[in-house]
């Protein structure tokens, strides 16, 4: 695993929209889908507005890898598990980036059944 540069966290983080792709088990990327994405601290989270039933976060679950592009940065990542800890930070950060868009938006992605979908973006290492 690597670590999020200060660029890349400043470029994803004030993205307004990511695309995310989960890898298969043949290692070949679904199609990608485009999410909200949020910055709390130096790591980057990414919930499901349609809880556990969104086929992209589904897709992910299966081998935990994929690839996200966001304000100009491509890059392999790890999807792991945010376990829960900063439900109330990541709720507090979709708010603030997201505030224009209403309730109606907003609400589906700060809610009990967006929280057990919360994912941490961990960059991987570029495959050769």
């Amino acid at each position: 695993m690597t670590a999020w540069t200060s660029d890349e966290l400043t470029k994803i983080g004030e993205a307004d929209e990511l695309q995310i792709a989960a890898r298969r088990r043949d290692g070949t990327l679904r199609t990608p889908r485009t999410i909200w994405v949020v910055r709390v601290a130096d790591d980057l989270y990414v919930r499901s507005a349609y809880g556990t039933r969104a086929a992209w976060y589904r897709a992910t679950q299966a081998t935990h890898e994929g690839r996200i592009e966001a304000g100009g940065v491509e890059k392999e990542v790890a999807f792991a598990d945010a376990g829960g800890q900063l439900d109330a930070e990541i709720d507090a950060a979709y708010w603030e980036k997201y505030r224009r868009h209403g309730a109606r938006y907003v609400d589906p992605v700060t809610n009990d059944e967006s929280h057990a979908t919360t994912i941490r973006l961990v960059p991987r290492a570029s495959e050769s």
